[in-house]
């Protein structure tokens, strides 16, 4: 299918590894995918200097915006606020909210992402939430993305018309699913980066690292980014 035929898509793409296999996930289904990434302050530019890589070699535009969040109520954003470490998997998952939520930032990014695909003409916006996180994130859970679908039909002229949605394919999947289903897509996993930290090596001790080295052992799959 021509390029011009294809439908437009906006990926949310942090560099991380889910936003990774969301776009290549959208690339295979056939959209014209157009990544959006944003800069708002986090303590570390890891991700976001993978994200372009990963957007290139999916055959993706990529943008980077910039925005401001100078009330800092993260450890992501907060210099004086500790990443919490050392926790296990089953201490993470019920654990509650932990301090590396960023105040509303999926609704910020989905509402940034909104006006882009609108200005662009695109379809779809996808976002690669999924519910291992939804524990503690509440903006990653599925009720929270079908709510945010309504908005965009409801408050968005494209969503009026009937010609934007929201996709959140990895939702209801674990992460050695998402693994898989990276690995089987050619998802570049050595380019993205998941720790807190910003290390040049994953810290392993942040909740990223964990959940994402428990991923790829159920997997079944060397991580790549210790090779």
């Amino acid at each position: 299918m021509s390029l011009l035929m294809r439908k437009k898509a906006v990926v949310l793409v942090s560099g991380g590894l889910d936003s990774a296999v969301t776009l290549f996930y959208a690339v295979d289904k056939g959209y014209d995918c157009h990544c959006l990434s944003f800069d708002y302050g986090q303590k570390h530019m890891a991700e976001l200097d993978g994200a372009s890589l990963i957007a290139a070699m999916a055959g993706a535009s990529f943008r980077r915006v910039k925005l401001g969040l100078p009330w800092g109520g993260s450890a992501l954003i907060n210099e004086e606020m500790a990443i919490p470490v050392g926790r296990m998997p089953e201490e993470i998952k019920r654990g509650g909210i932990p301090d590396t939520y960023v105040q509303a930032r999926n609704t910020i990014f989905l509402s940034m992402a909104a006006s882009f695909a609108e200005s662009i003409g695109a379809e779809s916006i996808f976002i690669g939430a999924h519910y291992e996180d939804s524990s503690g994130y509440p903006d990653c859970r599925k009720e929270y993305l079908e709510a945010f679908d309504s908005v965009l039909k409801m408050g968005t002229k494209k969503g009026v018309e009937g010609k934007l949605h929201l996709e959140y394919p990895l939702i209801d999947k674990t992460k050695s699913e998402i693994i898989k289903l990276g690995h089987s897509l050619g998802v570049p996993f050595h380019l993205t980066r998941s720790c807190y930290s910003g290390t040049e090596r994953p810290c392993m001790e942040c909740d990223s690292c964990i959940l994402r080295a428990k991923g790829f052992s159920e997997a079944g799959i060397k991580d790549p980014v210790f090779k």
